[in-house]
């Protein structure tokens, strides 16, 4: 449960916290428009799947004690409305998740301040994860499948990427540039 908790639940609040970073940057950029509406449908889907990491993180531990216990009762339980809810919201996550970082990835490609090709990294490594629900839903959810873990390092790799460009950038006041006013 802590490594749950720590690691999944934690990690996510990084990764929304990093949108939000990554969505402010490309505000300035030429794919200004583009990056904040990627950043706003990223972190609402982010933040649709707290929930469901909390059920797993806290309730399905439960359960499976349940069932290991012998409590045979507990598996023959009717569905309720709260489990069409549930899978309703994780469809509704993976929708918002999947367009908002592939859209994050063409704005990183389109932005003309970061690297092209991190931003296509970035859009490729979401693909191939969700590419795992797929090969969930054929072979069956034994195991973690390699797209994840694959993308999970391409992600990885882009984001790296982005934040050393981001950091080898000289900063306004280390060239001399003050604020000048826009001329259209």
């Amino acid at each position: 449960m802590l490594g749950h908790l720590l690691g999944s639940i934690l990690g996510l609040i990084f990764a929304i916290f990093g949108v939000f970073a990554l969505g402010a940057y490309l505000a300035t950029s030429r794919a200004g428009h583009l990056g904040l509406a990627a950043m706003v449908i990223t972190v609402l889907g982010s933040a649709l799947f707290l929930p469901l990491q909390g059920v797993s993180t806290f309730s399905a531990p439960e359960e499976g004690q349940a069932v290991l216990e012998g409590l045979e009762e507990f598996e023959e339980l009717p569905p309720i409305f709260a489990n069409t809810v549930f899978a309703l919201t994780g469809l509704l996550d993976i929708v918002l998740l999947l367009a908002g970082n592939v859209l994050l990835g063409v704005a990183v490609w389109r932005s003309g301040t970061l690297p092209r090709w991190a931003g296509a990294l970035w859009a490729a490594a979401h693909v191939l994860m969700y590419l795992s629900l797929v090969y969930a839903a054929t072979i069956g959810p034994a195991s973690t499948p390699p797209t994840v873990l694959v993308g999970a390092v391409l992600v990885v790799i882009s984001g790296t990427w982005m934040a050393w460009r981001v950091l080898r950038r000289p900063s306004a006041q280390a060239v001399g540039v003050g604020a000048r006013p826009r001329v259209q």
